[in-house]
């Protein structure tokens, strides 16, 4: 018979097992899918109320032909050099500016919608006319509420803006307030002495703009120019000269015209820097074409008269073969000259004190072949333009920049002192044509006076006429080379509009979400065991002790500590029927018993405990005695309404007799005796000899006897009751015992070799899975609590008053609520 009830209790136990794997299963499952939606949902929200990055790349052939070295060492630069010079370009100062300048940057509109403000780059419903004329504020934020297709509502308000003058393209000043809140018709000015604007509709207006929140700001210029300078460029590869320059911001489209409108004006500027030298030839060729075309005009005159008013035409033979040798010298002596003048302008041009040389005309425009002139020249040219760039980030007193000044001069009074030396040797090659033409006049003066005279003009016309046609053939070849000049550089790819933001990565957003809801879960159940030091499970409490464990009671959701007696029928009385059984059967069925109850540190529930165990005895018919001999923190009397003027301690020191002590409770059966008054020396008082007649009275009178005592680990009164006693009660309150206190004290017990000592686990929350059912069996003792747990639990649901309370609760409430 015995033996299966056993096996009876074992398979209701294992029904109970199955049933808390599945909640624990569920719950967990439940858990992690509630994790991983809450991190999709957030990730989602972030992806749409995230304002989007785009990024437009363009990529750019930087041609190296530049690489190499001049004749004296100055401007050494290989094509890793050259590469980082365009790059230093490509992301200056000037290039953005002169960019900047040639889009429409100056304002611009914006559409606030779902959290997100949103730049309407040539997809504005309205214009703003500026009047030129007037100071405009900078960077002030004006709201626009269109009303209909002929009126809006205009309102901003600046605490302080500066102001920014049209006509003299420069700031003006600061304003220190304005407010602006009015109503205005489309095409209407609005005026005062810090702005005068008027708003007109474009061909992008519709009906939906009408009451959304848009706006418009005028730009600053330097704040556009710093806004753009952020471009990213770098070579494709290690070893290519193609870089690759991308730009980040929240319109794509406004990005795409920035980066094309760059790289023009980028290969703009290398072709202006060819033309320039063309266009400097040109102008002093022209300037030279001026007085010659003057003395040509004379002379072609005077040649005409002559021989108008002389009848002839020509020189006869000898006069002309003397004359075709001096024509040769002539031509070679206005080459001579022309070349002259032009190291001259170029000598005058460099001994003053100019911040560039882009009007200095190079040598081979003019026909002049020096290699040396012209490197240096060229040499000279790009010591300006790096001085230049380094001008746009420094001040003139910058170290670099006067390190460039030295190089600058250095290279100067280099072509200087060339120039000297041609100049020098110009004039010897003059002199020596003079010579020559010298020896040739002694023969002009044999000829008739006729001849000599048409002779001398004719000369004069030649060399006029030679120097003009010299000119003119430069200057149309510094026109060809103009119109042919195509730039170093190339454009590989253009900006192109379109793709997905680069931010927020909404893939990855959500493969992030999702991993973070797979692992923060998992990392927050593995850090709560690792970092959790209370105790949680039986088995720990096993791992410690062979102390045996004589039950458990589970969480008490009541308001009242006596949960016994208002509710008997409850599942929690059950489990102190349970421990009440298990009691019996540990203390061999005597008919009268001394349970004590304490712990290893407050909070435990041992006055809960005690309280609710001899109500539970009293319930058995027994005559049941509940003392407070905690004596240091009485509580017993609140939980009854009864008073703590005469207790324990009155009585130990002879102030109260025994019968002016016992206080009869509302529980049938029931008596108790308060701790009474706190006395100053507890301990002493439970080791007198009056404490022993006490318990002898006692034990006479009552057939139970539940002693609530203090925390073993704080005071020492629960061992020295514990000679009364024939069960002592250890409780260990689940998740939140401590381990390490609960080992140090149980084997102090243990070492102490006091016997009848039991562990009893208060609080248990059975819903919450992280206890289990595994309490009450498998240790010989616990028929009598597996029957009572199995018949409440299992095949006695609906006898317990809470088992009505459970049905009513959802599936969420029994598995995620409390016990």
């Amino acid at each position: 018979m015995e033996n299966n009830s056993n096996i009876q209790n074992i398979e209701q136990e294992e029904s109970i097992d199955l049933k808390s794997l599945f909640f624990k299963f569920f719950r967990f499952w439940y858990f992690f899918a509630l994790a991983i939606f809450v991190a999709l949902l957030i990730a989602f929200l972030f992806n749409k109320y995230t304002k989007p990055v785009y990024e437009v790349k363009t990529t750019v052939l930087i041609k190296d032909d530049k690489a190499g070295q001049n004749l004296l060492g100055i401007g050494i630069m290989n094509s890793q050099q050259n590469l980082e010079n365009e790059i230093g370009i490509l992301n200056s100062y000037s290039l953005t500016a002169r960019t900047i300048n040639g889009l429409n940057f100056e304002v611009s509109y914006f559409k606030e919608e779902n959290f997100i403000t949103t730049e309407l780059y040539n997809n504005s419903p309205f214009q703003v006319i500026f009047d030129s004329t007037h100071v405009q504020p900078k960077n002030v934020k004006f709201n626009i509420f269109i009303l209909s297709n002929s009126e809006y509502r205009i309102e901003a308000q600046a605490e302080k803006a500066m102001l920014y003058d049209f006509s003299a393209q420069e700031d003006d000043g600061e304003v220190m307030e304005f407010i602006i809140n009015q109503r205005v018709g489309f095409g209407n000015e609005i005026e005062s002495e810090n702005y005068k604007f008027k708003l007109l509709l474009t061909e992008n207006f519709e009906a939906d703009f009408i009451g959304k929140n848009l706006s418009f700001l005028l730009n600053d210029f330097k704040s556009l120019i710093d806004r753009f300078r952020g471009l990213k460029i770098e070579p494709i590869n290690r070893e290519a000269s193609i870089v690759e320059i991308s730009l980040k911001g929240g319109n794509s489209k406004k990005l795409t015209d920035y980066l094309n409108k760059l790289t023009e004006e980028y290969l703009y500027r290398g072709i202006e820097k060819k033309n320039q030298i063309a266009v400097n030839t040109i102008r002093f060729i022209d300037s030279e074409l001026v007085d010659i075309t003057d003395s040509l005009n004379y002379t072609e005159t005077k040649l005409q008269d002559f021989r108008v008013n002389n009848e002839v035409m020509d020189l006869d033979f000898q006069a002309q073969q003397v004359f075709e040798t001096m024509r040769n010298l002539e031509n070679q002596k206005a080459q001579l000259i022309v070349k002259s003048k032009y190291y001259k302008n170029l000598q005058d041009y460099l001994q003053k004190k100019r911040e560039n040389i882009y009007d200095v005309v190079i040598p081979s425009s003019m026909g002049i072949e020096d290699p040396l002139l012209s490197q240096l020249i060229s040499g000279l040219a790009d010591l300006y333009t790096e001085r230049a760039d380094l001008l746009f980030n420094s001040s003139e007193k910058n170290p670099l920049v006067l390190g460039m000044d030295q190089r600058i001069a250095t290279v100067k009074n280099t072509i200087l002192e060339n120039i000297q030396n041609i100049v020098h040797t110009s004039q010897i090659s003059i002199a020596d044509i003079d010579g020559r033409i010298s020896s040739l006049d002694s023969k002009i003066n044999k000829l008739p006076q006729t001849q000599r005279l048409l002779f001398g003009i004719e000369r004069k016309f030649k060399l006029n006429d030679a120097l003009y046609t010299y000119l003119l053939q430069k200057r149309s070849e510094a026109q060809i080379a103009k119109a042919s000049n195509l730039p170093d550089n190339e454009i590989v790819d253009a900006a192109r509009q379109g793709g997905s933001p680069v931010y927020p990565k909404k893939s990855l957003n959500y493969l992030i979400a999702l991993v973070l809801g797979l692992v923060l879960p998992i990392g927050y159940i593995l850090a709560k065991d690792y970092l959790n030091d209370n105790i949680i499970e039986r088995k720990e409490i096993e791992k410690i002790t062979n102390i045996p464990i004589v039950g458990h009671v589970i969480h008490n959701n009541k308001e009242r500590a006596l949960v016994v007696a208002d509710s008997p029928k409850s599942s929690i009385a059950e489990s102190f029927r349970s421990i009440r059984t298990n009691l019996q059967y540990l203390t061999k069925g005597k008919d009268k018993q001394t349970v004590l109850v304490t712990s290893d540190m407050v909070g435990t529930g041992k006055t809960f405990v005690s309280i609710n165990l001899a109500c539970i005895f009293a319930m058995y018919g027994k005559k049941t005695l509940l003392m407070g001999y905690d004596l240091r923190k009485p509580k017993i009397y609140q939980d009854f309404g009864l008073t703590n003027t005469e207790g324990i301690s009155s009585y130990l020191i002879n102030k109260s007799s025994l019968e002016d002590i016992i206080q009869v409770s509302p529980v049938k059966n029931l008596d108790i005796i308060m701790a009474g008054p706190v006395p100053p020396n507890p301990a002493e008082l439970i080791a007198s000899e009056k404490a022993d007649e006490l318990m002898e009275k006692l034990h006479k009178i009552y057939d139970y006897i539940i002693i609530d005592t203090p925390p073993v680990g704080l005071v020492t009164d629960a061992f020295l009751l514990m000679k009364y006693t024939d069960a002592n009660l250890f409780l260990v309150r689940q998740n939140y015992t401590h381990k390490k206190v609960f080992e140090s004290i149980i084997k102090d017990i243990e070492n102490r070799k006091i016997p009848d000592v039991y562990i009893m686990i208060n609080d248990v929350k059975l819903g919450s899975g992280s206890y289990g059912y595994g309490y009450g069996y498998g240790y010989g003792y616990g028929y009598g609590y597996g029957y009572g747990y199995g018949y409440g639990y299992g095949y006695g649901y609906g006898y317990y008053t809470d088992d009505d309370e459970d049905g009513k609760k959802t599936l969420f409430k029994k598995v995620f609520g409390k016990a």
